[in-house]
C-alpha cells in the first residue's frame, strides 16, 4: 500500500507531505484546484513521461517520493532479482526531474531505469484515469480482466514465456534463411571460382620457379652452345688445361728441394687446377641438363599464362594472394552448410517451443471458458446492483485464427441494459454512465483476481449521480475492505464514504503565486465540503443537513 507521498516543485505544487491510511482516501475539490495534477504527480513517479514543462521553478530539481509497503509476491521478488537488488518489505521510490528535463529514478536509494519503475508499479497500483472506461473497448483489457477472474496468471505467465521464445526463433530463422538465400545465390559461382582454383593445385613460389625455367627453355640452344664453348676452351685441341696445370705443378715440386719459393708456387697452381677441374665437371653437369625441349616450354608458358590471368582476374600479384582468395570462397560455401544446419536446429526448436506454447494455450482457452460463465453471472448482478435490473452481460471466449500475446483467443464483452434487447459489443451500446459503472464493476473483480494493493479511482462515477452515485459508493466501500483504495471524486455520495477524506485546493503566496495544497479534512470542516459539493460554493442549511446525512452512513 502507499503509505507516504512527497512532492516538490511539480507544476503547482511548491511543496507537499502526506500519509496515508488502509482502506478508503477520498480526495476531493473545487474544479481546477489540481487533484489531476496530484495524480500526475503519482504518474510521474512511476514511470510516466517527463519534461522540464513540469517544473514550478525551472531553476531548481522537480522531485516526487513515495512509500509503499509490500507483500509477498514472487513476481515483485523476481523484479529484484533480475535487477540485482535486495527484496525489501519497503519500497521507497524517488524520481528527480532536473531544469534540464533530464530524468533520474531510485528504489530504495538505488538508481533504476523507468522501464523498472514501471514493471513495478503494474505490481503495486492500479490508476483509473478519466475517460478509461474507454478501456472496455481494448481487448488486451478484456483479456486482462478475464484472466484475473480466471485466476491463470501462472499459466498465462508460461505461454507468454513460450509465445516470446517462439516468436524471437521465428525472427531469428528469417534472418537465417534470408542469409542463406543471399548465399545460395551466388553459391554455384563460389563453387566454380573455389574448384578452379583448388583444381590448378597452385602452391607458393612456383611462378619464380616457372619464370626461372621458361627462361632456360627459351634459351637452351644459346646456353647450350656457349657450355660447349667453354668446354672446348678448357681443352684446346685436344689438350686439357687441367692436364697442362698438373704438369706446372710437377715442374714446381722438383726444384722446391733448391728453390724456397717453389713449393708455394706449386701448392698455388694445383689449387688453380683443382678449381678449373670442378669448373669443368659443373660445366659438363650443366651442359648434360640443357635440352631443347618446345612441349615441356609450350607447358611452362601456359601454367605461366593461367597463373597471369588469375593474377587479372581476381586482382592479386602473388600466388599467397590468390590462395587466400581461394579460402575465401571455400569459406563461403561452409557458411552456406553452416547456415543449413543452424536452420535445422533452429526449426526443431521451433517445433519443440510451439508445442509447449499450444500446450499451455489450451489451458489458457479451458480456463477462461470455465470461468466466462460465472464471470458473466458476478459481473451482470453488480451492474443490477447498480440501478440497471435488466441489464444483461456476457463475456464471450471468441476463438481466433492465429496466436497472440494472449493466446488463441479474444474476449468480447456483450451488453443490453434494457429488457428484451440482444446484447450487443458493450463499447457501441453503452453510454458513459453505464460504462463508469460497469468499469467499476470490473475493476472490482480485477482487484480481487490480480490481489493488486492500492487502486487509485479517478472520477470513475462520472456520468453517474443520485442513488446510483450512491450504490457505486457502496461498492467502492466494499472494494477498499480488502484493498487501498483513492477515490477522486466529485459526487458527494461518493466522497462520504470512509473515514479519510482529503481536500485538494489552491492557496495564493506571497507575491501572488498560487499553489495547489492538499490537507485532510474531519468533522466540520468535512461536512462543509460535502455541503460544497451539494449546493456549489454558496452553502446553505440545506446542504449542510443533507451533508451530516450523508455522513452518518460511515
Amino acid at each position: 500500500m502507499l503509505k507516504s507521498l512527497s512532492i516538490s516543485n511539480y507544476a503547482l505544487i511548491e511543496s507537499l507531505e502526506i500519509d496515508f491510511p488502509e482502506g478508503l482516501v477520498i480526495i476531493t475539490g473545487e474544479t481546477g484546484a489540481g487533484k489531476s495534477i496530484l495524480l500526475g504527480a503519482i504518474s510521474l513517479l512511476l514511470g510516466g513521461r517527463a519534461d522540464k514543462e513540469i517544473l514550478k521553478d525551472n531553476t531548481r530539481n522537480c522531485v516526487v517520493e513515495a512509500l509503499f509497503t509490500l507483500k509477498s509476491d514472487p513476481g515483485i521478488a523476481t523484479l529484484f532479482a533480475e535487477n540485482s537488488m535486495e527484496p525489501s518489505e519497503e519500497l521507497l521510490i524517488r524520481r528527480v526531474v532536473s531544469p534540464g528535463g533530464r530524468t533520474r529514478s531510485f528504489v530504495n536509494d538505488e538508481p533504476v531505469s523507468n522501464k523498472f519503475l514501471k514493471d513495478i508499479s503494474e505490481k503495486i497500483i492500479d490508476i483509473h484515469a478519466q475517460h478509461e472506461h474507454l478501456l472496455i473497448g481494448n481487448s488486451n483489457f478484456r483479456m486482462m480482466v478475464m484472466d484475473s477472474y480466471a485466476q491463470n496468471k501462472s499459466v498465462r505467465e508460461q505461454y507468454q514465456s513460450f509465445y516470446k521464445k517462439n516468436m524471437e526463433l521465428r525472427e531469428k530463422l528469417a534472418g537465417l534463411q534470408e542469409l542463406l538465400a543471399a548465399e545460395e545465390k551466388d553459391y554455384e559461382y563460389n563453387k566454380f571460382q573455389y574448384e578452379q582454383l583448388k583444381e590448378s593445385a597452385l602452391y607458393p613460389g612456383e611462378e619464380s620457379e616457372l619464370e626461372n625455367e621458361q627462361k632456360l627453355l627459351a634459351n637452351a640452344e644459346d646456353i647450350k652452345n656457349s657450355l660447349l664453348a667453354v668446354n672446348e676452351l678448357l681443352n684446346p685441341a685436344d689438350t686439357s688445361i687441367v692436364q697442362l696445370l698438373k704438369e706446372i705443378t710437377s715442374a714446381y715440386e722438383k726444384v722446391s728441394p733448391s728453390l724456397d719459393v717453389a713449393s708455394t708456387l706449386s701448392g698455388r697452381m694445383e689449387s688453380c687446377r683443382i678449381e678449373i677441374r670442378e669448373l669443368e665437371r659443373e660445366n659438363m653437369e650443366l651442359l648434360s641438363k640443357i635440352n631443347s625441349d618446345p612441349a615441356r616450354l609450350s607447358i611452362v608458358e601456359e601454367r605461366l599464362s593461367t597463373i597471369y590471368d588469375f593474377y587479372k582476374k581476381y586482382r592479386v600479384k602473388s600466388i599467397e594472394e590468390l590462395l587466400d582468395v581461394m579460402e575465401e570462397y571455400s569459406s563461403k560455401l561452409t557458411l552456406s552448410n553452416d547456415y543449413k544446419v543452424k536452420i535445422e536446429e533452429l526449426e526443431k526448436e521451433i517445433e519443440t517451443t510451439r508445442d509447449k506454447m499450444e500446450e499451455k494455450a489450451r489451458e489458457l482457452t479451458l480456463s477462461r471458458k470455465e470461468a466466462s460463465d460465472s464471470f458473466s453471472l458476478e459481473i451482470q448482478s453488480k451492474i443490477r446492483e447498480l440501478e440497471m435490473p435488466y441489464a444483461k452481460f456476457q463475456a464471450v471466449v471468441k476463438e481466433n485464427r492465429d496466436y497472440n500475446e494472449n493466446g488463441k483467443e479474444s474476449i468480447e464483452f456483450l451488453f443490453s441494459a434494457n429488457k428484451d434487447i440482444t446484447p450487443k459489443e458493450i463499447s457501441r451500446i453503452a453510454s458513459g454512465g453505464e460504462l463508469s459503472r460497469i468499469m467499476l464493476c470490473l475493476k472490482s473483480v480485477m482487484a480481487r483476481g490480480t490481489q493488486m494493493p492500492t487502486m487509485i479511482f479517478d472520477e470513475i462515477d462520472s456520468g453517474v449521480s443520485g442513488s446510483i452515485a450512491d450504490k457505486m459508493g457502496n461498492l467502492i466501500g466494499e472494494l477498499s475492505r480488502n484493498i487501498q483504495l483513492f477515490a477522486i471524486t466529485h459526487l458527494p455520495q461518493i466522497a462520504s464514504k470512509g473515514n479519510c477524506h482529503l481536500l485538494v485546493y489552491k492557496e495564493e503566496g506571497q507575491g501572488g503565486a498560487i499553489a495547489t495544497k492538499i490537507t485532510k479534512i474531519e468533522n466540520e470542516s468535512r461536512v462543509k465540503e460535502i455541503a460544497r459539493m451539494l449546493s456549489g460554493s454558496e452553502l446553505t442549511s440545506a446542504a449542510i443537513a443533507n451533508a451530516r446525512e450523508f455522513l452518518k452512513t460511515i
